[in-house]
């Protein structure tokens, strides 16, 4: 994919901020519900084999075994090894997936990064679902780590957004962190964010968040959207804790976060991609939100090759 990727692998764990406290902790695959796990690999693997997998079935004999390896065909940041393993186990319970390496490995290209053994109609039946999975996951990890690593030395964090595929959230943020990005809220559930329709619907800026703060427990955190560095001071008056700046331009948030001053947490997102943001990193925000992180992360080139 051409990601400039550094050469030092991430940690066996990445960072994430626990969406409910704030606070920084270790996140690996155990922190991925095994239900959540076996429940996704469950509703893929009815969309993809449905009643049974007709050609395999007609081809393969019941009793026969294979073995097979999973190799990525370009370098990359390996995530969702776990949800692999999970479609090849519900095919075949005595399935075994073996790795030496653990998500958030930097993989080369042309190098195997698992054996698996099972039923040849297992293989067969769950090769696109588990590779779905393990591209897609790594595809983001790997897009994530390249974003991480363009900012390296700046303290600004790169955060994901709300723009996932339906019902895989969890998978897809899980990712990021492997990239070594952090989660931004997970859903409208776990935190404020005030945007322009909500500022639009309430009336005025002021009013949204006079309306959020009467709403909520003490201490909640209430970020507010803005687009123009004439919004900052009126959002700072009303009493926003965080901003999150709109599709602005480098020297349009450098001058907010002047404006904004010490004691507010500042955001930058929209039209943010890997060439430009460094600049935005070198304004003096706290975070940098990138929806392409999820919603537009390439697919790795993982093969199973028996």
């Amino acid at each position: 994919m051409g990601y400039p990727i550094s050469l030092v692998s991430l940690h066996d764990q990445a960072r994430m901020t626990c969406r409910l406290c704030g606070d920084e902790r270790m996140m690996s695959v155990r922190d991925l519900s095994c239900e959540e796990i076996k429940n996704v690999v469950h509703r893929a693997l009815a969309e993809d084999v449905g009643d049974g997998d007709i050609t395999t079935s007609a081809i393969v004999p019941e009793v026969s075994t294979s073995t097979a390896r999973v190799v990525f065909r370009e370098a990359g940041i390996m995530a969702g090894l776990a949800v692999a393993r999970e479609v090849f186990a519900q095919l075949d319970h005595e399935a075994e997936l073996d790795s030496t390496l653990v998500d958030g490995s930097l993989v080369e290209a042309g190098e195997t990064v698992a054996m698996v053994s099972a039923s040849t109609r297992a293989l067969l039946t769950g090769e696109r679902v588990a590779l779905n999975f393990l591209q897609r996951l790594s595809g983001i990890a790997t897009i994530t780590r390249a974003y991480v690593h363009a900012v390296a030395g700046t303290g600004v964090r790169i955060l994901d957004t709300r723009k996932t595929t339906p019902t895989v959230r969890m998978l897809e943020k899980y990712a990021v962190c492997i990239g070594g990005g952090v989660n931004h809220r997970y859903g409208l559930y776990d935190a404020v964010l005030i945007k322009d329709n909500h500022i639009a619907a309430a009336g005025g800026l002021s009013t949204a968040v006079m309306r959020v703060r009467g709403a909520s427990p003490p201490g909640t955190v209430i970020q507010v959207e803005v687009e123009s560095t004439g919004e900052v001071p009126i959002a700072v008056a009303a009493g926003a804790d965080a901003l999150l700046l709109d599709n602005m331009t480098p020297e349009s948030v450098a001058q907010s976060v002047a404006i904004a001053g010490r004691n507010i947490r500042v955001e930058a997102s929209g039209g943010i991609t890997l060439v430009n943001v460094r600049a935005f990193a070198e304004t003096g925000v706290d975070d940098i939100s990138i929806g392409a992180l999820t919603h537009s992360a390439p697919a790795l080139d993982i093969g199973l090759d028996m």
